[in-house]
């Protein structure tokens, strides 16, 4: 009988209860610069609480994520770039499909070569409504000399809403982690990263 130590049948065990992430959609454009490297300052986009928790959510995925390309946020006022961080967050609620599966009912009588009969149908399940949440961030690196767009990317997932993927957190370390994933990227195509 072959014996597997307890921490590799716990890892085992936890593992098959991660929740799916889905995949995520990713453009991005840039300049064709040769570095895109050194300190940057992390701002809100207009119109964004840059002191939200929400905000600070996706501020903290993004600024991991460009620390792992060498972009190091030191929010000093002679750091060389300004990475613009915006982000959406919206509920699409689409009707459930009808259940395939229905159930007829019928009767009938008959007297003196007079027939009656009458029926019904109802389906089983289906019907409701179904959320899915569809989450969307970008950032735009800014030269801080002339404050021109060097490198803007956009990426978006989208997730039921009862699923924990559609959760702020677990949506913006996704979004930030397939945004930088092979930056800079080939400027102006789309990719899908799961």
């Amino acid at each position: 009988m072959t014996r597997f130590p307890i921490p590799l049948l716990l890892v085992l065990a936890v593992s098959g209860c991660v929740a799916p992430i889905p995949a995520v959609e990713v453009t991005r454009f840039h300049t064709g610069q040769a570095s895109y490297q050194g300190l940057m300052v992390i701002r809100a986009a207009e119109g964004l609480n840059a002191e939200s928790l929400e905000f600070r959510t996706y501020a903290m995925a993004v600024t991991k994520e460009m620390a792992s390309v060498g972009l190091i946020d030191s929010q000093s006022a002679t750091s060389p770039w300004v990475a613009e961080i915006a982000y959406t967050r919206g509920t699409l609620t689409e009707r459930a499909k009808p259940s395939p599966v229905s159930i007829g009912i019928g009767g009938g009588t008959s007297s003196g070569g007079v027939g009656i009969g009458v029926g019904t149908s109802f389906p089983l399940g289906g019907g409701g409504t179904r959320e899915t949440v569809i989450t969307r961030l970008s950032v735009r690196l800014l030269s801080r000399l002339d404050g021109k767009p060097v490198w803007e990317g956009r990426a978006e997932t989208q997730a039921p809403a009862s699923a924990p993927a559609s959760q702020p957190g677990l949506a913006a370390a996704k979004l930030a982690s397939a945004l930088f994933t092979g930056f800079p990227g080939k400027s102006g195509e789309t990719i899908t990263v799961k």
